[in-house]
């Protein structure tokens, strides 16, 4: 049985402030290294096989802070990035409506479509299942890039998926079953994930 989990990264400073972050190489803010630090606790009682994350820095260090705790391997691969915001990124939602109006969305800003998320995202993934069968394979990756991929796993476009900052998501990819989502039990007490 391949178990997938998929990480989002911690919080940045741009996630405070509703700021697009897109492809933008934006760090973790200290908030967001304590909740990976709180993470890694929770996963070395977990048997992960191997860490792939994101070369985006938020995501790196993310995985990073969960290899140091655990000892597992991260494997950095472009395809885990996150989705291309094109020219909106580095702004808030005021911002984009002042600029573009309140149609913004529609207008052709340079946004990576999702069904090339969905494409790169999908080929990674199910390159590693195939590589690495009956294993506990860990993705670190970003919260548009990990909702696409897994509806796309679940094959369900109506499943509904809300992720938060360093939250983990597991899916059994054999039954298509989702075993965990969108889970911040290891903040209870601490760091709030919005």
């Amino acid at each position: 049985m391949t178990i997938v989990g998929f990480v989002r990264h911690g919080v940045t400073a741009w996630n405070k402030e509703g700021r697009a972050q897109g492809s933008s190489n934006i760090p973790l803010d200290e908030e967001g290294i304590e909740a990976a630090k709180m993470l890694a606790s929770r996963l070395a009682d977990e048997d992960w096989d191997i860490i792939f994350t994101s070369p985006m820095t938020r995501a790196k260090q993310t995985a990073d802070l969960l290899a140091e705790q655990s000892g597992i391997e991260v494997i950095e691969d472009q395809r885990l990035r996150e989705r291309s915001g094109g020219m909106i990124e580095g702004t808030t939602e005021q911002e984009r409506q002042q600029k573009w109006g309140p149609l913004w969305k529609e207008l052709d800003l340079q946004f990576e479509t999702g069904e090339s998320v969905v494409a790169r995202g999908l080929e990674f993934v199910n390159e590693q299942v195939q590589k690495y069968p009956n294993q506990r394979l860990l993705f670190v990756s970003h919260g548009s890039f990990i909702k696409r991929i897994v509806v796309a796993l679940m094959e369900d476009e109506n499943y509904a998926v809300k992720i938060d900052n360093t939250s983990l998501t597991v899916i059994d990819v054999e039954k298509k079953s989702c075993v965990l989502l969108n889970d911040t039990a290891h903040l209870a007490g601490g760091t709030d994930g919005d």
